[in-house]
């Protein structure tokens, strides 16, 4: 296994500080702040180890505020019901004693029922595309300064885009994406650690869906974007060692704040999980 993606499964192996608290450490991505998918996977790990004989299948979290690299993070869980199919738990992230973030998430037993879905879009495959990494290094001249320098040199999850990817000055784009992701390596059986890195993937590239419709991504160093909030819907089993594509759209963005859905789908067109985020985007001051 790479170290990156070792170094990210020791992160989710959070330590036991008390009853339902847990503490995680985190690793600077080079953005002055936590990576808020590495809370929302931190956060599902606090809540799991709470519930015995269920799985999560759905999650609804807020960003309060920006994360520490530096400080560890206190993950305190409440159990709000425990019921004949459903459980649910409340999870708070502290830092310096403050609530940086707030998760719900729900928890089922397995059950069999109605099954329907809808068409995997269709895109080339992954095979032929360049990863995120590859294609930025390749565009130097036409990305920001700070976007090259805080491209580490390795990462967790390999992105493939379809669409190109722009550098400083995009045109105007409808605001749809497709990306082929996969872990770098393959990984452990859990199905709670595929879950939780596909949590850690889903919180990538949904505030450039929703800037693209304007001509602007997150190079813009005059663009102010964060993670409002997040959720997430587990709908069938799969690996995050195999190929999913990322499907995102935005329908709507307003008063400062974009709105993006994605859809994760396996090669052989299954809807595994699905995902809404709420960003905050607006010029700086």
């Amino acid at each position: 296994m790479k170290k990156v993606l070792r170094n990210l499964l020791n992160q989710l192996a959070l330590e036991p500080i008390g009853e339902d608290a847990y503490r995680g450490q985190s690793q600077d991505l080079g953005w002055g702040r936590v990576y808020g998918g590495q809370i929302l996977g931190q956060a599902i790990v606090a809540a799991t180890n709470t519930v015995t004989d269920r799985a999560i299948h759905s999650l609804h979290a807020h960003f309060l505020r920006a994360g520490d690299t530096e400080a560890p993070i206190d993950y305190r869980v409440e159990r709000v019901r425990d019921g004949t199919s459903f459980s649910t738990r409340r999870v708070v992230a502290l830092q310096f004693d403050k609530p940086i973030f707030m998760l719900a998430a729900s928890f089922q037993v397995r059950e069999q029922g109605f099954e329907h879905q809808c068409q995997m879009p269709r895109v080339p495959g992954p095979e032929n595309l360049h990863s995120e990494i590859e294609t930025t290094r390749s565009m130097k001249d036409r990305t920001s300064k700070q976007s090259h320098e805080n491209l580490p040199y390795d990462r967790p999850i390999e992105y493939r885009r379809v669409e190109p990817l722009v550098g400083m000055n995009p045109p105007k784009q409808p605001p749809v994406t497709h990306t082929w992701i996969k872990t770098v390596a393959e990984m452990p059986d859990d199905p709670t650690i595929h879950k939780c890195l596909l949590a850690y993937a889903s919180d990538w590239g949904m505030v450039d869906t929703s800037l693209q419709p304007h001509g602007v991504n997150t190079n813009s160093k005059s663009l102010q974007e964060s993670s409002l909030d997040h959720a997430m819907w587990f709908h069938r089993d799969f690996r995050i060692d195999e190929w999913l594509l990322y499907a995102t759209d935005s329908p709507s963005a307003s008063h400062a704040r974009g709105f993006t859905r994605g859809n994760f789908f396996t090669r052989d067109g299954l809807l595994v999980a699905s995902v809404a985020q709420e960003v905050l985007i607006r010029w700086r001051e």
